[in-house]
């Protein structure tokens, strides 16, 4: 018999009887195991300490997968996913060919649907909830969404519909930072406790079925009862003020969430009860691990770190240290800039901002498309919003660019973090569709850097000279290697080489690093047209290029509305007749390291050293 309780878990099965000690320690084995796993992987680890008893709550109150989970966002199942078969694969959670950090469909039948970005959980889950009523599957589906994706709008737009419906089912609030409906007193707690009992519920049941046979005074008793019931409720504990139960839920609630009995208890109940249900559980960020407790913002996404200290194990500064340093550098001596984040504030480089002109700076929680459309509001009112925001994040907030920003000619400066590969994540992360959505939207300019100091300078000049909504992109991490002849700049293009060559390489942001050692190792006398502006590019650029026979454009972007596709159009329309070869992305992107990605895309110097040895080829 092994002495790990995990070793003996291989399905939720595994932990139906498990007793209340036994439960414990398999949630500390399980704590161990991420705390090791996340240490060498990198990923998210405070959000997933912060769940383990709560996932193994649901598992043994649940019959996954017949019933249904869905995780808002996905970065806490790490723990669901070493108690659904998966704990001998966990070591590869993140790497190429292994893991995904979030859930996916096609990985594990225990997976209900694919997640990676916030306060979507509400609305799926109740989507699969009304399509096994139609196909008359009978089952619980529950949605698990954190207080920070409560501030996504769609996670209300998802609530204000299942409150409509008079079915079962359950939404999981894992609130670890801010208390929504406070109980107040022993004697709440006491009622909320009693409440839920499952002899409570069924009791209450049977006296509403008994009254409501009872001939002529039976319904109209049973609903006075009710009113009276819920007059006393609302008077004395203040649940007419829960937003939940205005929206037609019933609120169960707070409950430890390290409390596995007090947990079990509260999801039995809500199974047993009629109609929509929403369980509200405390739980603590980076439970169990020291430096995730005093840090969880830290500790949220990590890269790899040494367990023993807590410190990551690269401290290289990346480009949204550098976004960070000189915004605020520049907002020292221009008291209209203002800086926006989506709850990013560390991620994107504003926490020094943050601290330095509190009264610039605006978190709006994990709301994207209300940032894109408050910055309109606070350029419309003459200062300069700076929106620091993830590529894959700003997706979300198309809408609010075109109408809010754009068609307004509305000065917003979006910096836009982790543009083109950013590796293990995988296909919900990966910042390639930006560009080519930017380009469908007139009245909106993009400057792609490729070093540190042209981030400095494009973001100079997106702020003071550069009218309406202006973006600046750069890529996740450090700047790569740049030619000794390289002069950072901010004009709409650079040439690089021998103009006098038939040959043309044209590119923007970090791919320059890798076509400029890829021409330094094959041909020197190749040429290399940096676009610095890619949007609109210049019509200087289109002139150069006319000159050349073979082009090769090479593109960290999605190809169909992209750069190249672009470029390569308005070279034939300007009588072009040589040869345009394009190199751009056109699928998702899989998990795996940036450097092995760009490989896979051929965008690495290999690859374009390949490309360019085959130009004379026919």
């Amino acid at each position: 018999m092994s002495d790990k309780i995990l070793d003996n878990i291989n399905s939720p099965t595994d932990i139906k009887n498990l007793s209340e000690y036994e439960l414990n320690e398999l949630a500390d084995e399980i704590r161990t195991v991420l705390i090791e796993t996340v240490s060498e992987n990198g990923g998210h680890l405070a959000s997933n300490l912060g769940v383990v008893e709560l996932t193994l709550a649901i598992h043994k109150v649940f019959n996954m997968p017949v019933d249904k989970i869905v995780w808002d966002v996905g970065h806490q199942s790490y723990a669901h996913k070493i108690i659904t078969g998966r704990k001998n694969q966990i070591h590869t959670i993140r790497k190429e060919n292994g893991l995904s950090g979030f859930p996916k469909r096609n990985e594990s039948p225990y997976d209900s649907f694919d997640t990676g970005h916030s306060s979507t959980s509400i609305s799926a889950a109740f989507g699969i909830s009304c399509a096994g009523d139609v196909s008359k599957d009978n089952h619980y589906t529950i949605a698990v969404i954190g207080d920070g994706a409560l501030s996504g709008g769609l996670a209300y737009e998802g609530l204000n519909n299942a409150g409509r419906y008079k079915k079962n089912f359950i939404v999981i609030l894992n609130d670890n930072k801010m208390s929504i409906s406070k109980n107040v007193g022993s004697m709440a707690k006491y009622l909320t406790k009693t409440r839920i009992k499952p002899s409570y519920l069924d009791a209450k049941s049977r006296v509403q079925e008994t009254l409501a046979k009872i001939p002529v005074i039976g319904k109209p008793l049973a609903n006075t009862m009710k009113k009276l019931k819920d007059w006393v409720r609302d008077e004395f504990f203040g649940h007419r003020n829960n937003i939940f139960e205005q929206m037609g839920f019933t609120y169960y609630g707070t409950f430890d969430g390290h409390n596995i009995p007090q947990l079990v208890t509260a999801l039995e109940a809500a199974k047993r009860k009629k109609g929509p249900v929403l369980v509200h559980v405390c739980t603590k960020k980076g439970k169990g691990y020291e430096f995730a407790e005093k840090n969880p913002k830290a500790f949220h996404g990590i890269s790899s770190f040494d367990i023993d200290t807590g410190e990551p194990k690269s401290s290289a500064k990346g480009y949204s240290y550098i976004l960070g340093k000189h915004l605020c550098s520049l907002a020292e001596n221009d008291k209209r800039i203002c800086a926006v984040t989506a709850a990013m504030s560390s991620g994107t480089g504003l926490e020094e901002f943050s601290k330095k002109y509190k009264d610039r700076f605006f978190d709006v929680g994990i709301a994207e498309e209300h940032a894109v459309t408050f910055s309109g509001g606070l350029a419309a009112g003459n200062v300069i919003p700076v929106f620091a925001v993830y590529s894959t994040f700003l997706q979300r907030a198309y809408d609010q660019i075109l109408h809010d920003g754009a068609l307004q000619n509305l000065h917003i400066v979006l910096a836009i973090d982790r543009a083109g590969i950013v590796g293990e994540d995988g296909e919900t992360h990966q910042g390639i569709f930006d560009v080519a959505f930017l380009n469908t939207i007139p009245n909106v300019t993009v400057y792609a850097p490729a070093s540190f100091r042209e981030l400095e300078l494009m973001l100079d000049k997106a702020i003071y000279h550069t009218n309406g909504t202006v973006a600046v992109r750069y890529p996740r991490g450090s700047e790569n290697y740049l030619p000794d002849n390289f002069e950072p700049s901010a004009e709409p293009y650079s040439l690089y080489g021998d103009a006098d060559s038939d040959d043309l390489i044209i590119t923007y942001g970090r791919t320059f690093s890798d076509v400029c050692t890829a021409r330094e190792e094959l041909d020197k006398k190749i040429c290399i047209l940096k676009l610095n502006q890619i949007k609109p590019f210049s019509e200087k650029a289109i002139e150069i290029a006319l000159h050349y026979k073979n082009i090769f454009f090479f593109e960290e972007g999605i190809k169909n509305g992209g750069v190249g596709e672009r470029f390569g159009f308005s070279l034939y329309q300007s009588g072009f007749n040589g040869k345009f070869d394009l190199t751009a992305i056109e699928n998702y992107v899989t998990q795996s390291t940036t450097q092995s990605a760009l490989h896979k895309l051929g965008l690495d110097t290999e690859n374009i050293k390949l490309k360019l040895g085959m130009r004379n080829e026919k």
